[in-house]
């Protein structure tokens, strides 16, 4: 199965290989980490006699891992080495954690990944949500280190793809030493799989917490007027930006925040062929002027959303208004911002779910965005309500990275 596996793989890069090379000349985005992908083990890593890696593949993923990996780093009595798939992912990572732990998932060829385990010669191994790279858990299972599975899950747009293929599953699945599903859904779906030792451990997004403002977080509290109204547009997707501008009173300061930074400059192109009055950050933080209701504020930066939100007056949630997907409400939840979200919200289902049942977000046809800013934006009553219960839903969900990192130490113990 595995040989199989890895020709498909092989065929998918070869076949590829010419729309790979494109995007790799006209924007490096897939040059930049090459070598670290085909295993080549980079030499910054710092060696460490005791080693955890952990696998968190893009920004979200890392965000809800921060707080479990300073645990183990503290606790475990191992140095924690942190590898993402993507390169927003992997420059979050370094400003979080430095360099010399830090580095690009390899490419799921068994000479990669051997290289890694090589170099590193983890203790343990732990994933984030549904990384099952086949070859990876292998691998591990060859090597004898045992594989945990945090923050589980398999979505509703996948778990058909998943339940077609259980059988190849059960046999690579069957070996994970911990999985610690989301909700009890996922650990049915799991379990249905074939994975083994299956528990629900909570969501580790609800445990996010933003440790301090970011310098444009600041910057904007001391620029934006008192009484301002703030509307913060987060994780945008193609589309969207225009529905947003076509949606926003002009009596707001907008800010929009794309979910990819290779479309800063295209957002910012279609905000100027709209006249729309609008500044960039990464412009706006070296004079600092004074914003003034009407003005879009382009976020063209990575990591600071999550810290932006805490000025909003309300929140809107992009990635589903128009596409199935959806981000995470819990960023603004977190500091009682009343949250809008799009119809679409299926990679946050549980998490939109829970909301819903406490009448804590507002879910928004593309048509229906502007009336339901509107209701929010002049009812503070009702928005400021409707914030403290998201507030309450996040705390009383809490507890999902206590309860990993008790499930982590015990597996070190296990397997000393």
């Amino acid at each position: 199965m595995l040989v199989f596996y890895s020709f498909a793989l092989l065929m998918v890069l070869v076949v590829g290989a010419p729309y790979w090379l494109l995007r790799m000349a006209a924007s490096g985005k897939y040059r930049e980490g090459l070598g670290e992908r085909l295993g080549r083990v980079p030499r910054r890593l710092r060696a460490a006699e005791q080693v955890i890696w952990v696998h968190a593949v893009s920004v979200g993923e890392l965000l809800a891992a921060s707080r479990l990996i300073g645990e183990l780093d503290a606790h475990s009595g191992c140095r924690v080495m942190i590898s993402t798939t993507t390169r927003t992912g992997q420059r979050l990572a370094r400003e979080h954690f430095g360099d010399d732990r830090v580095f690009y998932f390899p490419l799921d060829f068994a000479f990669a990944v051997r290289a890694y385990l090589r170099a590193l010669r983890p203790r343990m191994v732990v994933l984030l949500e549904t990384e099952f790279w086949p070859r990876m858990l292998m691998e591990c299972r060859r090597a004898g280190v045992p594989v945990a599975v945090v923050n589980a899950r398999i979505s509703d747009r996948s778990w058909p793809r998943y339940l077609r293929l259980r059988f190849l599953w059960r046999h690579l699945l069957n070996g994970l030493a911990v999985v610690l599903a989301q909700s009890a859904t996922d650990a049915e779906r799991l379990n249905a799989l074939g994975a083994e030792n299956v528990r629900v451990g909570g969501n580790l997004k609800y445990d996010i917490r933003v440790a301090k403002p970011a310098a444009v977080t600041e910057a904007l509290r001391a620029q934006v007027a008192p009484g301002t109204k703030v509307v913060v547009c987060g994780s945008t997707l193609d589309g969207e930006e225009e529905l947003l501008v076509s949606a926003m009173p002009g009596d707001v300061i907008a800010v929009i925040a794309p979910r990819h930074p290779e479309r800063f400059g295209a957002v910012a192109e279609m905000l100027a062929r709209r006249g729309v009055r609008y500044v960039r950050r990464s412009q706006w933080m070296e004079a600092r002027g004074p914003l003034e209701a009407g003005t879009v504020f382009l976020l063209d930066s990575i990591g600071e959303l999550a810290s932006v939100y805490s000025l909003a007056t309300v929140a809107v949630v992009c990635g589903g208004l128009f596409v199935p997907g959806g981000h995470n409400p819990l960023e603004p939840a977190q500091f009682g911002v009343p949250v809008v979200m799009g119809p679409h919200y299926e990679n946050f289902r549980g998490i939109v779910d829970e909301l819903r049942a406490a009448d804590a977000v507002a879910l928004a046809e593309p048509e229906q965005l502007p009336r339901v800013l509107q209701s929010l934006l002049n009812d503070e009553a009702k928005a400021r309500a409707m914030g403290a219960r998201a507030k309450a839903v996040c705390a009383r969900e809490a507890g999902a990275t206590a309860r990993a990192v008790e499930a982590l130490t015990a597996l070190l113990e296990v397997h000393a």
